[in-house]
Order: C-alpha cells, then sequence, then structure tokens
C-alpha cells in the first residue's frame, strides 16, 4: 500500500479528533465562564491523622501530573515521587540510577544517547518518554544530558503513561520531572558532603540557601566528581552548577532567576562484542576504545519566573527561558569479533558534534470556584518555543584497525572524512492546554485535560546549502479521568487518555521521516491508593493497556523502503508499598509486571522483509522491581540496604539475543554523630554481581554496569 493510499484514512482520523476539540473544551469554558470573583472554599474529606512515623508520597505535592496542584492521591494516573531524604538515604549520585529506584521505569545507557534513555510501560527513548527539568523540557533532541547529578536535585516526580496533555508529544511512556533545590524564607543553611570510594573516585558537594532580607532569598549549590571508572582507561570528571534569587516583590506577586549549569566528561566505553554467540567473563573490564577517544556534554539553562496569587483562588504564573547544549564525540563506535583473526575488529570512528539552543515561553493560570454548587478548579495556558539544532559530524566514517580480543592496544582515532557542518533543523512550536477538575461530591471528581500542539520543522541541508525538508506537524491530545474516595484513606481512579509521539526527534529528523505523521498512543488505566495504619503504610496498584500505531515499517514490497503502518502495545500491572512496620524500621518496594509486543512490524533481515509480529521491543525489560529496607537499631545508627531487579531484556528485534536478568543489591551505614553531621559507609553491587545495561546500535555490542564499589560520605550542615 502506497503512502497516499494511508493519507485518506489518517486525514479522516485527525478530521475526527479536530471535531471532538470543541466538545472536549466546553466543559472548561463554562468552568471559566462561571467562577466567580471571589471563589468559595472547596468540600474537603475527613482530616487524615498523620503520626511521627508517617511514609508514603500519596499527599505531597508534585507538578507532573497536572497544573492544577493536585497531589498523587487525587490525580488519576501512577504518580510517584523521589524525595530529598529518599535520595540521600540511597546515595544515588546519578540522576538516572536514581529514576530507576521509582516503580517501573528502568534505563539503557550509553554515550551516543547522553546516558539518559529511559524506558517505562513498553516503550523507550526520549520520543517515548519526556525529561523535564523543573517542569520544561527540552524540545526534539535525541538524548538528555542534564541535569546528570543528584546533589542539587528537592525531588523527581514520575509519571507514568501518556502525559501529552501537560507537556505535549513525545511522552506516551510517560515523563520524569526533575524539581531543583529552590530558595526558601527563613535563616541561612549551609551545607558540604565529600565522598571518597574505589576506583579512586572522589565527590565534593556545597550547597547554600535561606532568606538575605525580607523579600529576597536564594538558593546556591555546587558538585564535583571524578573517578578511575571500572573499565581499563575509564576515567570521568563532571561538575555541576544550579544557582537561584527570589524576590517578593509584592505580597502577590514573587519573581525567581536561576541558572543551572552542567559540565560532564563522561567515561569513554562503548561495550564489549559478542564472542561466537556469547559474552566472555574476561571481557569484563576490557574498553576497546581508541586512545585519544573524546567525551564532552556542556548545558546551560537559564530562567525567569513569575508567580502572581491575585487571591487564594486565582494563581497566574509564566516563564521565560533559554536552553543551551553542546555535545561532542570522537571514538571508535563498533566492535565486532572476527573468528578467522581471533581480534575485534572496530569500525565507524566517529566525531559528532551537537550544537542546540532553545527559547521559549509558557504561561499557564490556575482558577478555584463552583460550576453549579460543586468545587471546581480549573488551569488554562498556552506555551511557545524555537529550536535550533547545527549537526557537525564525519558521516561516521573510519577505521582504527583491529584489536587483540584480551590484550587491546587502543591505538588512535583514524578518520579520511572532514568534519564538518552537514545539517541545520530548526522547529517552532506553539500549544494550548486546558484542564479542569470538578468535585461531584466530597469524594468523587472528574479531571479532564484537552492539549493542542502544532510545530514547523525546516531543515537545512548545508553541504548543499538547500533546504531538504519544510512541514508542520499538528495533533490534539487530551485525557478524562476520575477519583473516588472509598474512604479519606482509599481511592479508586480510571483514566484513558491519548498522545503523540514524533516518529523521531524532530531536531534530528531525516528528509525522509520528515514526511510520515506522528505515531499516536491510547492508553486505559485503572487503580487503587490506599494510605492505611495511621499514615504509616501506604500502597498503590495500577493496570493499563496502552496501544501505539504509525510506527515506521519496511515495506513488504520493497524492504528498502518504509511505509507507516505499524503498531505496538503493552499492558501490565504495577504495584508499589511503603510501610513502618515496626520502631525504627521502614520498607519500601515496587514491582511491575507487562506484556509489551509489535502486533504489526516488519523489517529487513537479509535484504528480506521479515514480520516481527508478537516480538518484545528492543531493550523492554516485563519484569521490574525495587526493594529498600531501613533500620534504625540504635540511636544515632541506621543500617540500610536495597536491591534493584530487571528482567531479560532483547538486544533484536528477532529476539535471538537475550540480555539476561540480573539483580543488585547495595548496602549502607549511616552514623548520625551529631544533629548536623553525618558519616555514611556505602557498598554498591555488593556482590559483585556481573550484568548488562544495554546493547549499542547493533545487537551483538553489550555494555557492562559496574561491579563491587565502596564509598564513605561525610555529610555537615551549619
Amino acid at each position: 500500500m502506497s503512502l497516499h493510499a494511508c493519507a485518506a484514512p489518517r486525514r479522516a482520523r485527525v478530521g475526527q479528533r479536530a471535531a471532538m476539540a470543541p466538545l472536549a473544551l466546553a466543559p472548561f469554558a463554562l468552568a471559566l465562564a462561571t467562577l466567580p470573583a471571589q471563589a468559595q472554599q472547596a468540600p474537603t474529606l475527613a482530616p487524615i491523622v498523620v503520626t511521627s512515623d508517617a511514609v508514603g508520597t500519596l499527599d505531597a505535592p508534585a507538578a507532573a501530573g497536572t497544573n492544577l496542584g493536585l497531589t498523587p492521591r487525587e490525580t488519576p494516573a501512577s504518580l510517584d515521587i523521589l524525595t530529598r531524604d529518599a535520595l540521600e538515604a540511597r546515595g544515588d549520585a546519578s540522576v538516572t540510577d536514581a529514576i530507576t529506584r521509582t516503580g517501573g521505569i528502568s534505563a539503557s545507557p550509553h554515550p551516543g544517547n547522553g546516558f539518559s534513555e529511559l524506558s517505562t510501560r513498553g516503550f523507550m527513548g526520549s520520543a517515548s518518554v519526556m525529561r523535564l527539568y523543573d517542569g520544561t523540557r527540552q524540545y526534539g533532541g535525541v538524548g538528555v544530558t542534564f541535569p546528570f547529578d543528584t546533589w542539587s536535585v528537592e525531588r523527581i516526580e514520575v509519571l507514568r503513561g501518556p502525559a501529552s496533555v501537560i507537556y505535549g508529544d513525545g511522552a506516551i511512556g510517560g515523563v520524569v520531572n526533575v524539581v531543583p533545590r529552590k530558595p526558601t524564607r527563613g535563616p541561612i543553611r549551609n551545607e558540604v558532603q565529600a565522598t571518597v570510594g574505589t576506583d579512586d573516585t572522589a565527590r565534593l558537594g556545597l550547597g547554600s540557601g535561606g532568606a538575605i532580607s525580607d523579600t529576597l532569598s536564594y538558593r546556591l549549590d555546587l558538585s564535583g566528581d571524578r573517578s578511575d571508572g571500572w573499565v581499563d582507561r575509564g576515567d570521568s570528571k563532571n561538575a555541576t552548577f544550579s544557582g537561584a534569587l527570589q524576590w517578593e516583590a509584592t505580597p502577590d506577586l514573587s519573581l525567581k532567576f536561576s541558572h543551572s549549569t552542567g559540565y560532564q566528561r563522561p567515561m569513554a566505553y562503548f561495550g564489549v562484542p559478542l564472542v561466537e554467540g556469547r559474552q566472555l567473563e574476561a571481557l569484563r573490564e576490557k574498553n576497546y576504545d581508541v586512545r585519544d577517544t573524546f567525551i564532552r556534554f556542556r548545558d546551560q539553562w537559564t530562567e525567569l519566573a513569575a508567580t502572581w496569587t491575585r487571591t487564594d483562588a486565582t494563581t497566574v504564573r509564566a516563564k521565560l527561558y533559554r536552553i543551551d547544549s553542546k555535545r561532542d564525540w570522537r571514538n571508535s563506535d563498533t566492535y565486532t569479533y572476527n573468528p578467522a583473526t581471533a581480534m575485534v575488529d572496530r569500525g565507524r570512528d566517529t566525531q559528532i558534534r551537537h550544537d542546540q539552543a532553545q527559547t521559549g515561553l509558557t504561561a499557564d493560570a490556575a482558577f478555584q470556584g463552583r460550576l453549579a454548587g460543586m468545587a471546581n478548579q480549573v488551569s488554562v495556558g498556552f506555551d511557545i518555543n524555537r529550536s535550533r539544532f547545527k549537526h557537525t559530524n564525519n558521516t561516521y566514517t573510519g577505521n582504527s584497525g583491529p584489536v587483540d580480543l584480551y590484550h587491546p592496544d587502543p591505538g588512535y582515532y583514524d578518520s579520511d572524512v572532514p568534519f564538518l557542518p552537514r545539517y541545520r533543523n530548526e522547529v517552532e512550536q506553539f500549544s494550548l492546554f486546558a484542564e479542569d477538575r470538578l468535585a461531584l461530591t466530597d469524594a468523587w471528581s472528574v479531571i479532564g485535560g484537552l492539549r493542542y500542539d502544532h510545530a514547523r520543522l525546516t531543515r537545512q541541508d548545508l553541504i548543499a546549502n538547500a533546504r531538504s525538508a519544510d512541514r508542520s506537524y499538528s495533533d490534539i491530545g487530551w485525557r478524562l479521568g476520575t477519583v473516588y474516595a472509598l474512604s479519606p484513606e482509599l481511592s479508586v481512579y480510571a483514566q484513558y487518555s491519548e498522545a503523540a509521539d514524533p516518529v523521531g526527534g524532530l531536531l534530528m529528523i531525516s528528509p525522509a521521516n520528515s514526511v510520515f505523521e506522528m505515531s499516536r498512543g491510547r492508553q486505559v488505566e485503572v487503580g487503587l491508593k490506599q494510605s492505611f495504619w495511621r499514615q504509616r503504610g501506604e500502597w498503590t496498584l495500577a493496570a493499563y493497556h496502552i496501544r501505539k500505531d504509525n510506527l515506521l515499517a519496511r515495506d513488504p514490497n520493497d524492504p528498502s523502503l518504509r511505509v507507516q503502518v505499524g503498531e505496538q502495545s503493552s499492558r501490565g500491572l504495577e504495584a508499589s508499598l511503603a510501610l513502618a512496620f515496626a520502631p525504627g524500621w521502614k520498607l519500601e518496594a515496587n514491582a511491575t509486571v507487562l506484556r509489551a509486543q509489535y502486533d504489526d512490524f516488519t523489517e529487513s533481515a537479509g535484504g528480506v522483509a521479515v514480520s516481527r509480529k508478537g516480538n518484545v521491543p528492543t531493550n523492554v525489560p516485563e519484569r521490574l522491581a525495587n526493594v529498600w529496607l531501613s533500620w534504625n537499631f540504635q540511636p544515632g545508627w541506621t543500617a540500610m540496604g536495597g536491591v534493584r531487579y530487571v528482567g531479560k531484556r532483547y538486544a533484536d528485534n528477532a529476539n535471538t539475543l537475550e540480555l539476561p536478568a540480573y539483580a543488585t543489591t547495595d548496602l549502607a551505614l549511616r552514623w548520625d554523630m551529631t544533629a548536623d553531621t553525618t558519616l555514611t559507609a556505602r557498598g554498591y553491587n555488593v556482590f559483585d554481581r556481573a550484568y548488562f545495561t544495554t546493547a549499542y546500535y547493533s545487537g551483538t555490542q553489550w555494555l557492562y554496569g559496574p561491579g563491587r564499589r565502596f564509598a564513605l560520605t561525610l555529610n555537615h550542615r551549619f
């Protein structure tokens, strides 16, 4: 079937969605029209008694799921919050490591994706799992390299399932929002933290914040680290800065200027090859990259935000921001074992530079009032931004020669192709969005949302000095959900949502792929959320089904061409538990079981189109679990430990190459020397489990995860 033959049904579906848009928006318009100037207080449920052993985050504030200021208990979706206390207890310095402690999230990090690629609910990559920094997205790229360090992070919010109503296309799998520490009122407090560990690891963090005057407050955080790494020539060094100044201009108006910057020289390691179809334990610490390999990521985020609280019932927010990212790679990319020579053949000596810049303005207004005698909340807003991306490379052509399997002489980068700017993509995007929450009774609420996105892409071929792509994309996403409180502690919810994903990051999309429409996803989710035992326990359960269509597939009549007919789906269960089950004891656990598959997908194998229907997408684990246990066994002494389990994954669409399941164990002992000083000894992967984090490019090149390491951390506040 030709693309033109497929276009008419797609236009019909788009037309149907557009026709539904005014109907979906009507409740919001009616709600706005009926809001009084002074809103009445919304009815509330009976108060929940909180004890000193309270656990969980169902009633904590969260920004990822909605602009209405709802808590996870009030949101008809799966929303987890990783608090600052949890980050400190678990000791994860990497943001990606911290994210994967939450339920249903796994990672496939490697240098090519900035160590940031995530998977959830059967979908993976930056085009399906969106990452935000304080609610702002970096638009259209592949790989997000900031933030990467947890020192300046206040909390991490994870919303699973389609989230395009709030953040636009690219969020079918979910959204992760990393929230930095911010200025607070009160006396100035300072913090210093120093860590030393195996592999010559050293880390230092400095933080300070508080009120300068009656109207000014600030927050500053700096951190840096270095390590020799767990593989040969695996040295790395990183630094980050985050600062913010907040001015309470009037009792109603608050202004905040913030700037964050990160510099990374990560470990240049691209994995090891399969040897006659299997991995050899003797290769665990081998590095086959060239001696003069080079990876560098530099990011800057600058923001001016304003919050105007006209009344207790009316809040207006606006944010003007600028994001700049520069990323450089120079390395030998691929390694293949050659049985004829017993050597490792290296290929794709690659040099790449990304120059990415984005300027945007987003604003929203939230109102509380009553509609037909019922409590009602409304939020409306817009987002507009412009992004530019220049790609410089050597066409990934070069060869630094083969190396010995066990004793590689790394040699040097070698390419005869000039390193030149190849193309520049620009995207101008705007969106309109609205949400509404109507409390039908004290216990029952209905929540709806609608978003319209429009983006125009232009691509300039810098070699031919000609425009190679020029087109527009538009989409309407929406959701409708309900929450019913069976009791003040127990709620049941349900949600249906639709979202869109680009067929690739728009800022890196090729001319061939730019002609295709965006993929669409639909999700049905139901769940339960409950706190119990006077807030000493909390559990959640969610069941979902997601289907995504308009995937790119090989044309069965000509495998060299692509058509947009593919389909992928997943269904699963997610559960979490937090429990203070005895004095001094706390347990946190989550588990995920899912079934992800291609429903309609073909690819070329040896020049022949082969169906992969029923197969599991690559790098998607169908079983995940995390457990963290802490025991305050003596005043000032706490023992902690956790296990992270990741199920098997496939390295190829044929599902013939299987990355085995693994579990790693971390242990820690903390001594609270004084109220402001702690000393913590940690062991990571204490049983030295050899495991693989991901497959890189070809399915036969796998990256090992880090082995056993130890660290000693001193933290002091003053």
